[in-house]
């Protein structure tokens, strides 16, 4: 049986987790490893458990004991005696993690003692390789975090040990990204940062050792009002002078491994039935040319629910993966997701760093620092992203590259969330031509002999009712066009017809309704059943018995949300789509929060 600490707190029998139910059992399990072989008495499980102990507290402890005994009485190593004073867990010292990884850092410090650097470093690398995470990961506990952080402290030093044997050994470029990793996620660790400043020194890149050597004083003197360490100032010194780089040990290392990172294309797949769109591609191609080559760049496309954004960007980014080959990335952000809150900046990196294969340990917990060990992994690379289904600027600017030939394509319905130096590209529905085109492929030729001009009109042109129309008739082998198109002409039948089992327009078109400002639910509502197919401001005061000044404010809501758009200044159409999408709202305040749909933006 082992019993892992180094990440979220595990055991295992024959390479299989052993469930552990309940946090005041893994608690339990934590406290009784802390002192693994040694007995710990109840009063330090009754301290260790409770903040405010309750007077059945020894109790509940005698209780845990039994049910935890019973999750590890049939496994070989996993003893639990009960002793005088408490209790006692036995097992082998090898079969925690966390021991092992002590005595592979101290047999590796031996090793060096004695000048066996190659060993050394095969030692202190199987040690750090053990780490899954932080230690304890998970367990809510004073006792346990304190232990926790000596153990990651141990981890660290065994990082900063190891990266010296690198380098001693003559590795350089080959440590410059791992080591850019390490710094970001952890800035103010002068041993990483003067390993960081040596692989780039020693690779011909004298300004960046100097750069990071100057980030490092800025930020001790900002958050900690310190001086560099004097090894750090000595090492500047050497680089500013330029000293010649040190020999090779004799005894070189073999090559380590390469840094973790995610290969290959990660983009959804690309429709097979891709239709038009090609002014908007060139819009694209132009926005990204426009932008300061080498520079990351970025363009944000915005449009009303189920438009094609996602199908433009993902289609787009297929096009140009062989200008980014070293990563190309797809994160959806739930920022109109029916079934879960959108994502926070730290979730969404972390998310990307695991995509990009960061291990665990290099993963910090806040989302400045996670920003940071973001920004440096793609330093330097030609990367792709799309960032798809952004709430607003917030969510998304944190997560955009800082330096590198890169690509971000971003997706929204709500048009403020372009980030600063971003180009923006608004996406309305397709030209008539091409919408007759899309519902044909999607309906198949043997559905629609006839041209469907009224169907694809009655559809706004719109790609998911296109979509959905033609399933619909695809499905319906008994029905015509003709029958299809009599019945979207109601919009009690454009409503019904234009969902399927996980597809539901109008429950989606709701969702941003629901992202309105909640005293401005009524007014929309209003003014979207209103028959009048152009609002101006006095006619909307009319009609939603607001003010001109509360209008404006209304008007700018409806356009910055893409549920409506603006033919003229001052005047507003809202789309026929989003008027039907109003007639299944309630006439007050929030909609419901529609049932689970699969998101199409």
């Amino acid at each position: 049986m082992e019993f892992l600490v180094l990440g979220p707190l595990e055991v295992r029998e024959s390479g299989r987790a052993v469930r552990l139910s309940g946090m005041r059992r893994r608690r339990l399990l934590a406290l009784l490893l802390l002192d693994a072989g040694r007995t710990v008495s109840t009063d330090t499980l009754v301290d260790g458990l409770w903040e405010d102990p309750p007077a059945s507290a020894r109790h509940q402890v005698h209780n845990a004991i039994r049910d935890l005994r019973a999750a590890l009485a049939t496994r070989e190593g996993g003893g639990l005696v009960t002793a005088d004073a408490g209790y006692r867990l036995d097992v082998p010292p090898g079969a925690v993690d966390a021991h092992r990884f002590t005595e592979g850092v101290r047999a590796a410090r031996a090793a060096r003692r004695e000048g066996r650097d190659t060993e050394a470093a095969l030692l202190l690398r199987s040690a750090v390789e053990l780490w899954r995470g932080d230690a304890f990961a998970g367990i809510d506990c004073p006792a346990v975090t304190a232990a926790a952080a000596g153990l990651d402290e141990q981890r660290l030093t065994a990082v900063e040990e190891l990266m010296d044997l690198r380098l001693a050994a003559g590795e350089a470029a080959s440590l410059v990204a791992e080591l850019s990793t390490l710094t970001a996620a952890h800035p103010l660790r002068d041993a990483l940062r003067g390993s960081l400043m040596l692989a780039l020194h020693r690779s011909g890149r004298q300004a960046d050792a100097l750069a990071v050597y100057e980030e490092g004083r800025r930020l001790l003197a900002e958050e900690l009002g310190l001086e560099p360490g004097p090894g750090l100032r000595r090492l500047h010194a050497e680089v500013l002078a330029d000293a010649p780089h040190p020999e090779p040990r004799p005894e070189a290392l073999p090559p380590a491994r390469p840094a973790p990172r995610a290969s290959g294309n990660h983009l959804p797949r690309d429709l097979p039935d891709f239709t038009g769109r090609t002014a908007e591609l060139a819009l694209l191609d132009r926005a990204v040319g426009d932008q300061r080559p080498g520079s990351p760049r970025t363009v944000v496309i915005d449009g009303m629910g189920g438009i094609g954004k996602t199908a433009l960007a993902v289609h787009y980014a297929h096009r140009r993966t062989a200008d980014h080959p070293d990563g190309q990335y797809h994160l959806d952000l739930h920022g109109f997701s029916p079934s879960r809150a959108p994502l926070t900046p730290e979730e969404a990196l972390g998310v990307l760093l695991r995509s990009d294969g960061a291990a665990p340990e290099a993963i910090p917990a806040g989302p400045a620092e996670r920003g940071a060990v973001w920004r440096a992994r793609l330093a330097g690379r030609r990367a792709l992203l799309v960032l798809d289904n952004a709430a607003d600027a917030a969510q998304v600017a944190p997560l955009l590259p800082g330096t590198g030939d890169t690509l971000t394509l971003i997706t929204t319905r709500h048009r403020p969330a372009a980030p600063d130096g971003a180009r923006s590209l608004p996406l309305g529905p397709l030209t008539p031509a091409d919408a007759e085109t899309l519902f044909r492929r999607v309906a198949g030729a043997a559905r629609t002999t006839a041209p469907p001009t009224d169907t694809a009109a009655l559809c706004g042109h719109h790609p998911l009712a296109l979509r959905l129309a033609a399933t619909r008739l695809r499905d319906r082998p008994s029905w015509t066009l003709a029958d299809l198109t009599a019945r979207l002409r109601t919009t009690a039948g454009r409503t019904t017809l234009l969902r399927t089992a996980d597809r539901d327009l109008m429950s989606l078109l709701a969702l941003s309704h629901a992202r309105l400002p909640a005293d401005l639910h009524r007014p929309t509502r209003a003014l979207a059943l209103h028959p009048a197919a152009l609002h101006d401001i006095p006619g909307a005061c009319a009609v939603t018995g607001l003010d001109p000044t509360a209008v404006e404010r209304l008007f700018d809501t409806l356009l910055d949300h893409n549920l409506a758009h603006e033919p003229s200044p001052a005047h507003l159409a809202i789309p026929p789509l989003l008027r039907d999408c109003a007639h299944t709202l309630t006439p007050t305040s929030t909609p419901s929060r529609p049932r689970h749909l699969t998101a199409v933006a």
